[in-house]
């Protein structure tokens, strides 16, 4: 099984396919967890118009694509890639505690639910700012 796959991956429309289909897989688990550990449901509100909403998933999808995009670049294998993207998703979950955790003021979550968008443009700011530091510090 593993001779199919990479020789797959050793063609340019291989690779570019095997990568994209991994990115949309990662994108739905991960959103998935990020959808468990809030307090608000994502795509409900999103439907809603909550704005917070959509540009902190934002910053969230933004996050994890470009934290796999260093890992495809690193040339590392689709499996190694597949690994560091994971060890780059906790420490991104890691960060979205810690901006919980430094906010004792009010609840990140809380006012993200309630579309406070400055709320949740510094939570999108803080994932896409986040993710090129994990991005180059996974490889």
């Amino acid at each position: 099984m593993n001779t199919v796959i990479d020789a797959m991956l050793a063609t340019p429309m291989g690779a570019a396919v095997a990568y994209f289909s991994v990115a949309v897989l990662e994108l739905v688990v991960f959103l998935s967890i990020f959808e468990v550990v809030t307090r608000y449901k994502c795509w409900d509100e999103i439907r809603k118009g909550n704005v917070a909403v959509a540009m902190a998933t934002g910053g969230k999808i933004f996050g994890i694509c470009n934290i796999l995009r260093f890992c495809i670049e690193s040339g590392s294998s689709i499996y190694e890639s597949m690994l560091w993207s994971l060890v780059g998703f906790v420490l991104l979950m890691v960060a979205y505690f810690l901006f919980e955790f430094i906010t004792p003021f009010f609840k990140v979550d809380e006012e993200i639910g309630r579309d406070n968008r400055a709320v949740g443009l510094i939570s999108m700011i803080l994932s896409i700012s986040l993710s090129y530091v994990i991005g180059v510090s996974v490889l």
